[in-house]
């Protein structure tokens, strides 16, 4: 089987008109139709459903440009493997993504990891909320992004970093202010502030509120932390922070208390393309990453 030709399917796929495909592929119209027919006698298929007025693919034909698609890639990535020398060493720059809950408080820590472990790597780092980063990776705007584990990174290598706990923020004036941990199931029916719902933390601060009975407050709904930070340190309510987000200092009318049986916590991952022929070094990262955030969290366990 010729790999052009299915890098001609692909194309008629994509711009669904045989004399546009075969421009794109810089090759006649008529070269294109017949390879294309060649293509559907070597698998004993019909790809195609040829009239005079559009191309319609058959199910079958659809059903293999989806799969065409996964083989192309995978061959770019063994030729990008055999061809490029300096994958022997990680990348000099790392483009990655970054989730706006996370991205300004593990931005020190991922650029001490790097300086200390890759002073070769330069960081780009893409601030944006994860449908964002994900369409972004699709793209190859950027290589790998860091974000919370959800249904929709399943399809992407995800390498887990760290688990990062959820603390509850409350203003110096609320009663729970003089408690150093809280149990769970002591917050049922109490109004919950929340971010927006384009953000991640958003669904994972939401399954508490039904695991616990805890009622989201619709009267405040943030777009970003520090906004919510306001809100709290106002006493409009409570509300739930990831850990690295309460280590900066500056928030002097807030108290964050530890949460128990259970500790609410959010899955941070690193996800990648499953054909990525960077895998072997993502999984260097992450390991020092990993390694890296394991000590961080021990010692926040240890001040508990």
């Amino acid at each position: 089987m010729n790999i052009r030709n299915l890098e001609y399917l692909v194309a008629l796929a994509k711009h669904r008109h045989f004399q546009r495909a075969a421009e794109a592929c810089n090759v006649s119209q008529p070269t294109l139709s017949a390879q294309l027919r060649k293509l559907e006698n070597e698998l004993g298929l019909q790809l195609l459903e040829r009239t005079t007025r559009k191309i319609r693919f058959t199910q079958t034909g659809l059903r293999l440009v989806e799969q065409t698609q996964v083989v192309l890639r995978e061959i770019e990535a063994l030729k990008n493997m055999a061809s490029s020398s300096h994958y022997q060493n990680l990348m000099q720059t790392l483009d990655v993504g970054i989730i706006p809950t996370l991205a300004p408080y593990i931005f020190s820590h991922l650029n001490t990891v790097c300086r200390e472990n890759f002073p070769e790597i330069e960081l780009e780092i893409h601030e944006a909320q994860t449908n964002q980063l994900l369409h972004m990776l699709e793209s190859d705007a950027i290589k790998c992004a860091i974000m919370t584990s959800n249904k929709d990174t399943s399809k992407y290598v995800e390498l887990p970093l760290f688990d990062e706990p959820l603390v509850l923020g409350v203003s110096h004036q609320h009663p729970y202010s003089r408690m150093n941990e809280i149990d769970m199931g002591h917050l049922k029916n109490n109004k919950i502030l929340m971010v927006d719902d384009g953000n991640c933390l958003h669904s994972q601060v939401l399954r508490y509120c039904y695991q616990f009975e805890l009622e989201p407050d619709s009267r405040f709904v943030a777009m970003h932390l520090e906004t919510l930070r306001r809100g709290v340190a106002f006493n409009r309510g409570v509300s739930f922070f990831p850990l690295l987000s309460t280590q900066q200092g500056g928030n002097e009318n807030i108290r964050y208390i530890r949460c128990v049986s259970p500790e609410p916590k959010r899955k941070v991952v690193l996800i990648f393309h499953r054909s990525d022929p960077m895998r072997k070094k993502y999984e260097i990262l992450r390991n020092v990453i990993a390694r890296y955030m394991e000590r961080y969290l021990l010692d926040y366990n240890a001040m508990a």
